[in-house]
């Protein structure tokens, strides 16, 4: 009896799991009313560089993230005139709980139950109550010159961005930013894993141009911009950077 006892809670436990995850799909992408995206700067590696930067990170810093959600919106016709705004947090002094490279699936599953209790347990700001929580993790270049990879969840609605923490790099990291905020909303890669090289037609931002290579910008979810079959490069900012038609549909700007 105590073990289908324990059998019927996990069931129930997994529904409400389940239910969560879909309800949240659907409010997320059903464009109604703005989505409100808070972020959470965090100290990723304990450097004086990084704590000055994050003190010196100004409350419109993400003005380009909506600018740019703004006009891509507008391109696809989606009603709202804003669709996604952006606030800031206070900064948290605690690292996302970390997973390891070689993870099975049990460690993975473990992982991202804790992920979910700490995103859950993460304070919300003064103010209307974030739809997605991102958590933008700042490295100083000079200790971490590669970072580790970012997501971004659906199941959840929330992401771990990984950023330099380097004035000049504020464009690329506005670009990994808007990138992980689209895999919240249903957003996939379009890109090769193995080359990072974007996959035509879906990962480049023109792909019926003539020639079709130099491209000049990049689709936000392909990640780079082509320059030929085997070089890509980094967009320096989101004005490099468009919203294909696939990804348009995937986060219902419009229908597949």
């Amino acid at each position: 009896m105590w073990r289908n006892f324990r059998i019927l809670v996990l069931l129930l436990i997994l529904l409400v799991v389940a239910l969560n995850t879909y309800f949240d799909r659907v409010y997320s992408t059903d464009w109604n009313s703005p989505l409100y995206v808070t972020l959470y700067p965090i100290d990723g590696d304990g450097s004086p560089v990084t704590q000055q930067f994050i003190g010196d990170l100004k409350p419109d810093r993400f003005q380009a993230l909506e600018n740019f959600f703004q006009e891509e919106a507008s391109f696809w016709e989606l009603p709202l005139q804003r669709p996604i705004q952006f606030k800031s947090a206070p900064q948290l002094h605690e690292v996302p709980p970390a997973l390891d490279r070689d993870a099975n699936v049990f460690s993975i599953l473990w992982w991202s139950l804790r992920m979910r209790y700490w995103v859950w347990q993460s304070p919300d700001p003064p103010g209307v109550a974030p739809d997605i929580k991102l958590f933008v993790v700042y490295h100083d270049p000079a200790l971490t010159p590669t970072l580790a990879h970012s997501i971004g969840m659906q199941k959840g609605l929330y992401g771990v961005v990984n950023v330099f923490a380097d004035r000049t790099m504020t464009g690329s990291n506005d670009m990994i930013t808007a990138h992980e905020l689209l895999h919240t909303l249903g957003a996939t890669d379009k890109y090769d894993p193995r080359t990072s090289q974007p996959i035509h037609p879906i990962g480049y931002a023109e792909p019926t141009k003539e020639p079709l290579l130099p491209q000049t910008h990049a689709e936000l979810m392909g990640g780079r911009i082509p320059l030929s079959n085997e070089e890509s490069v980094t967009p320096e900012s989101l004005n490099q950077v468009v919203i294909g038609e696939l990804t348009a549909a995937e986060i219902r700007w419009l229908k597949k």
